[in-house]
């Protein structure tokens, strides 16, 4: 078993998550909790970003539309790119010193970095972040650009996760067909059949579009637990024509970049009345994905920040219609679910294990995948 330590920053542009599990790249340790489910599987941590990172992290989501190929930087890409490796090194460091733990310790960290490009058919996906310089000021190995091996063999980069999914319901003993839904800034679904076949995909936005509405209408950065939609109606008429979107119908794997879909989609509409349709498409699209499932999930265990959204699980629940439980409910952990994926795909990498798979990312067969880098180099 390795200690592997994973880093996560999605499309919410929250923060840095952190978190430790140990693995051997196909099982994880774990431990049982008197009622049968998982123990945490690790310390975990968060370094929140301020409001001056994320308008720096915003301007470079609009800055990266001018990049035409993956090593570029145009206008602020570089100064976001020094910030994200600088505050990923200060998370780390901050988790080490809170838990009493030595960088000796640690085998490897998975550093995802911040995606500011996702165009899996123009064959690039760019997150930034510098994978040397943080291996580098940690002493520790490093794997990074872990989407970019699957991407140049023409897989679609994305979802990462659903090995790291599978490993999670054998640890803890599921057997009948499930659903596992992470809702981040983007929501993408792992579909594991009784016989075990995953099939993964990105559903449509998560809770992107939610936390745009509600920044530029209250000021706050998202909508608690759903209070604000719960108070709204959806538009109907808008919802059934953005459902009609090619990108719903089209058979997986698929992915998609978070800039496809805008909140001003819903722009005419009053604030209550905006928030209740952008959750409502958020759970529509994710409704969606059973077009796709020959083995219907009987059961969804939901993660993400949209696992938080009272109001969404609701509309899961009524669309979904199958049991709908939180990640953190079974002993799982849906704020850290993410971090502790890339820990797990840190070590796959480094044993030269698949990360991707032709159900997962399209690709035409299993690959590893990432870039390692040693703190001497």
């Amino acid at each position: 078993m390795r200690r592997a330590i994973g880093l996560m920053s999605g499309t919410s542009l929250d923060g840095v998550d952190v978190a430790l599990i140990e693995t051997d790249g196909e099982t994880i340790r774990v431990e049982r909790s008197h009622n049968g489910y998982l123990e945490p599987l690790g310390p975990t941590g968060y370094r929140a970003y301020s409001d001056d990172d994320r308008a720096l992290l915003r301007q470079a989501l609009v800055d990266a539309e001018a990049v035409t190929e993956r090593s570029e930087r145009p206008g602020c890409l570089p100064e976001a790119e020094e910030l994200v490796t600088r505050l990923h090194a200060e998370a780390v460091e901050n988790f080490l010193s809170e838990n009493g733990l030595s960088p000796a310790e640690i085998d490897v960290i998975g550093f995802h970095g911040q995606t500011v490009v996702h165009r899996p058919d123009q064959k690039m996906s760019v997150q930034i972040g510098d994978g040397g310089a943080l291996s580098r000021r940690l002493g520790i190995k490093v794997v990074s650009d872990l989407r970019h091996a699957d991407i140049e063999a023409g897989g679609q980069g994305a979802p990462l996760v659903p090995v790291f999914h599978r490993a999670l319901a054998q640890a803890s003993g599921f057997t009948e067909s499930l659903g596992i839904l992470n809702i981040g800034g983007v929501a993408n679904a792992t579909l594991i059949a009784r016989d075990g076949r995953i099939l993964a995909f990105d559903t449509g936005p998560g809770n992107a579009l939610i936390d745009d509405w509600m920044r530029e209408r209250t000021g706050h950065a998202l909508d608690d637990n759903g209070r604000t939609a719960a108070r709204g109606r959806p538009d109907e008429p808008l919802l059934a024509w953005l459902l009609i979107h090619p990108f719903f119908s089209r058979r997986p794997p698929k992915s998609l970049d978070r800039n496809w879909f805008s909140h001003k989609l819903a722009g005419q509409l009053s604030t209550e009345d905006g928030a209740a349709t952008l959750t409502a498409f958020t759970a529509r699209a994710v409704a969606r994905a059973l077009d796709h499932a020959s083995d219907p999930p009987v059961r969804w265990i939901v993660a993400g920040g949209g696992a938080r959204n009272g109001e969404l699980l609701r509309q899961l629940n009524y669309h979904l219609r199958a049991e709908i439980t939180t990640a953190d409910a079974i002993g799982w952990s849906s704020a850290f679910l993410e971090a502790q994926a890339f820990a797990y795909l840190a070590v796959r990498s480094v044993e030269g294990l698949p990360i991707t798979f032709p159900s997962t990312t399209g690709v035409s067969e299993a690959i590893s995948g990432g870039v390692l880098a040693r703190p001497e180099e």
